[in-house]
């Protein structure tokens, strides 16, 4: 008789960071039962992601549009999981995320309180933002026991994300890279301009490292496209590659490169994962919340004393928390590298 794990269905969060950060939960699942199958309830875009992770065994695709609550999708994926998994673990803390397992009469379902989804969670958790002081720390604590959550003094995983060299051969050519040594800048961060180090310092930064023989890979959406040519107009070796990649070819397109310079954002957590060095720069948000989860970063935040806000919006109007952030700090970093 071939013997079996434990059939776990984690319902995934909605942004690529987050989900990034969710590998360190899958990691935990795994190294206690290596035998568990880990499936994810996850919006379609994070399908490429979730496929570099050796950890995840199947993606069940929720297509709801971001805030709509799609009662008739979530009704028609959880009657297609009904019967399929022992136990679910919902890393959102709201209240349409703890739908699908509790419609699917999933047995055992944990997460942490919140928007009166007490009904929904039978296997339900109080969190305590000074112990569990970091998203990545919350994620986690959702896969141990509450006793052994309690303390918040237990292993995180570092995520890590699978490359395809055979994707990142067809990338270079599609794309006309070169043999240079690339640095990748990701410029966008869709939480809002307070997390966005400016344009002009990634441009005068980018100037600088082609003089010094490298090539720039500027990354990101299609929503970052503009961005992405204020920083390449007219530089040679600069490639504004925002709107032209998947997801996946990003994860490929970074672990090619020798650092990244980014603000907190999804694509940082995508670099810090494929093993790329990180120029990490913080404004309004806090690295102690949110820092990338690798040995292999340099984080650069100011701590000024109206930092961290928090805020998506500048509430003074200056930014000085990025604006005093200089490009000659962030270049010295990079060369200290080599």
């Amino acid at each position: 008789m071939v013997e079996t794990g434990e059939r776990i269905l984690v319902v995934g969060p909605s942004w690529v960071g987050d989900m990034v950060m969710a590998q360190s939960l899958f990691k935990t699942l795994k190294g206690r039962d290596p035998q568990a199958r880990i499936g994810v309830v996850a919006p379609a875009w994070s399908q490429p992601i979730l496929e570099r992770m050796d950890e995840v065994d199947e993606v069940a695709g929720l297509e709801v549009g971001h805030g709509e609550f799609g009662w008739a999708p979530r009704r028609r994926l959880a009657a297609s999981l009904r019967g399929r998994f022992d136990r679910a673990i919902v890393l959102p803390r709201s209240w349409k995320s703890a739908l699908v397992p509790f419609l699917a009469r999933i047995p055992r379902r944990t997460g942490f309180l919140g928007e009166q989804r007490y009904a929904l969670l039978n296997d339900r958790r109080r969190l305590d933002k000074a112990v569990l002081d970091q998203t990545v720390k919350r994620f986690v604590a959702l896969g141990l026991t509450a006793e052994e959550a309690a303390t918040g003094d237990f292993a995180i995983p570092r995520p890590a994300l699978r490359r395809d060299d055979v994707n990142l051969t067809a990338l270079r050519e599609r794309l006309g890279l070169s043999e240079r040594p690339a640095i990748a800048m990701m410029p966008g961060a869709e939480y809002g301009p307070a997390k966005q180090w400016p344009l002009a310092y990634f441009r005068t930064l980018a100037e600088t490292l082609v003089d010094d023989g490298y090539e720039v890979r500027v990354l990101g959406g299609p929503k970052d496209a503009g961005a992405g040519e204020t920083i390449a107009a007219g530089l040679g070796h600069v490639h504004n590659l925002c709107g032209q990649t998947r997801l996946a070819d990003a994860v490929d397109l970074l672990a090619d490169c020798r650092q990244a310079v980014t603000n907190d954002s999804g694509l940082m957590h995508v670099a810090a994962a494929a093993g790329t060095r990180v120029q990490a720069v913080y404004g309004s948000s806090s690295p102690a919340y949110t820092p990338p989860l690798t040995d292999n970063a340099e984080v650069h935040y100011l701590a000024l004393d109206c930092s961290p806000c928090f805020e998506r919006n500048c509430p003074l109007g200056h930014t000085n928390c990025l604006k005093q952030l200089s490009p000659a700090r962030v270049l010295a970093a990079i060369r200290a590298e080599g």
